[in-house]
């Protein structure tokens, strides 16, 4: 029987908190440009960098992920693309108690991203409890219309 996964849904206050993605795919950046309509600084750490990147106003650190990486770290994002990297990471995150999300592997995470509508101060968001992002997204998509539309005033 597949465990079922229980997620709280918070927002975590990130102000000069450290926040870390470790990766550089295409990933990586959906995450950071999210990431990026909350705050301004965060540290990616990847040998490669998708296009982009270079346009947000992260410190970008071009090499291989290092366990030291995780020094100061309150949250991590872990998309590297390698399941068993991946695995190690969240890992060593565990061990220092870092808050991880492990990208595309909801069994992993501590933490997952719902699908975010923001305006202004307020922001919207819907999850599925890491069931079904794509419903996710169309419920999101649907108050974000309403909102334009005029019918939801926020």
């Amino acid at each position: 029987m597949k465990e079922k996964l229980q997620f709280l849904p918070i927002s975590i206050n990130v102000t000069d908190q450290k926040i870390l993605i470790i990766g550089g795919g295409k990933v990586a950046y959906h995450k950071a440009t999210i990431l990026n309509r909350f705050v301004d600084r965060a540290t990616v750490v990847s040998p490669d960098f998708h296009e982009g990147f270079e346009a947000l106003p992260f410190t970008l650190i071009r090499k291989k992920y290092e366990p030291e990486d995780l020094s100061g770290a309150f949250l991590v994002y872990i998309c590297t693309e390698n399941e068993p990297l991946n695995a190690e990471i969240k890992q060593a995150c565990r061990e220092r108690g870092i808050l991880a999300s492990v990208c595309d592997n909801p069994v992993l995470c501590d933490f997952i991203s719902p699908a975010i509508h923001k305006k202004g101060q307020m922001t919207i968001a819907v999850s599925s409890n890491a069931q079904d992002v794509y419903r996710s997204i169309e419920v999101r998509n649907q108050i974000k219309e309403l909102i334009d539309q005029g019918l939801l005033n926020i």
